[in-house]
């Protein structure tokens, strides 16, 4: 049950974001560079291996779809993240970084950290790197098991205290929480404030790709709501800026436990360019919710003309959405909690009830 205070600030908060769903701004475009990766996680919702069925995107391809969103924003207005797979896979990174930055767009990349050497880092900086989110799954033995590839975690906090050390870097590192790793959360932070990182974003995992099939991977809601609990603690320390990941809707913990109430940015201001060319949203949704492809189609026709299953939710309204008091606030939640019929795979609110 929301409180008063709850509803009043959500009440206000959903008129704003009425506003911003009827101008879908692009702010985040993700690429999806590769479907390569180093590692063989026990989540991964792409299902990647160290060779893919679908091969690397050409870089000039995806700068061709800059050029388009060129047209219509200002390149400063939109920030670029380069993602898969594994991005350092790519032996062009730093060329398609370069590529991406002259173009006018800041860039940031999405990495598990196992490549990232300081040569590798240096030359991305002179590529034009701006940002990077480093995943951290516990402390050795449960991050190596979460990651399957031994010496994984190594090789992921060298390359998070390399980037702690440059004082003029953004950067963040991202957990997934699931039974092996809930214990030691608090040896996590302890951990991470130790090295330097300033900021900390924290994820359940959701049942998509290998993960769906793994009871290990699944909190129970106990633990769920002991996540929740841990983050508004840490936020209220001020030791290490932790956040809850935007997976979804959370009741009366909206206000505490992220920078900012509930929203599902997909097809909203957010974008992205799949490995095959495909045009899509979060770079998380895994079923089918396309809206053309940047070999068929213009990437900026597709974002003003499309992205309607994104932006009128209402579809949602089925099920278990059907008849819930607080749908005009989580709008059925986020598309990447939805599989290819449309059904939502678990309700946020209702593993904290």
């Amino acid at each position: 049950m929301l409180d008063l205070r709850h509803r009043l600030a959500l009440d206000i908060d959903r008129a704003l974001y009425r506003s911003t769903r009827e101008s879908h701004p692009l702010e985040q475009l993700f690429w999806e560079c590769t479907l390569r990766c180093n590692l063989a996680c026990r989540h991964c919702g792409s299902d990647c291996k160290a060779v893919a069925q679908v091969p690397d995107m050409p870089r000039e391809d995806f700068l061709r779809v800059l050029d388009s969103v060129n047209e219509r924003c200002e390149p400063h207005s939109v920030f670029v993240i380069v993602t898969g797979g594994e991005p350092l896979m790519r032996p062009d990174l730093e060329a398609c970084g370069r590529g991406i930055y002259e173009k006018g767009f800041a860039w940031g990349m999405v990495t598990n950290g196992f490549a990232l050497t300081a040569e590798r880092f240096r030359r991305l900086r002179e590529a034009g790197l701006g940002s990077a989110t480093v995943s951290l799954d516990g402390l050795q033995e449960s991050h190596d098991w979460m990651r399957g590839r031994p010496g994984s975690f190594e090789r992921a906090s060298a390359a998070v205290r390399m980037l702690a050390a440059e004082r003029d870097f953004v950067f963040d590192v991202v957990t997934c929480v699931n039974r092996r790793n809930y214990d030691e959360l608090s040896r996590i932070k302890e951990m991470l404030i130790g090295w330097g990182v300033p900021s900390w974003r924290i994820f359940t995992v959701f049942p998509m790709g290998r993960a769906a099939h793994d009871p290990e991977l699944q909190l129970s809601n106990g633990q769920f709501r002991g996540v929740l609990d841990f983050i508004k603690a840490t936020r209220k320390e001020g030791r290490i800026h932790a956040s809850y990941g935007c997976e979804g809707f959370l009741g009366n913990y909206e206000g505490e436990v992220r920078d900012h109430f509930y929203h599902c940015e997909a097809g909203i201001t957010a974008a992205s360019v799949l490995a095959d060319g495909s045009i899509s949203a979060c770079a998380s949704i895994r079923a089918d919710y396309h809206q053309g492809n940047i070999y068929q189609d213009d990437f900026m026709d597709v974002w003003e003309r499309g992205f309607r299953p994104y932006r009128d939710r209402e579809w949602m309204r089925s099920g278990e959405c059907a008849d819930c008091r607080y749908f005009k606030y989580c709008l059925g939640g986020g598309m990447h909690l939805r599989d290819a019929q449309g059904q939502l795979l678990f309700c946020h609110l209702k593993r904290i009830a």
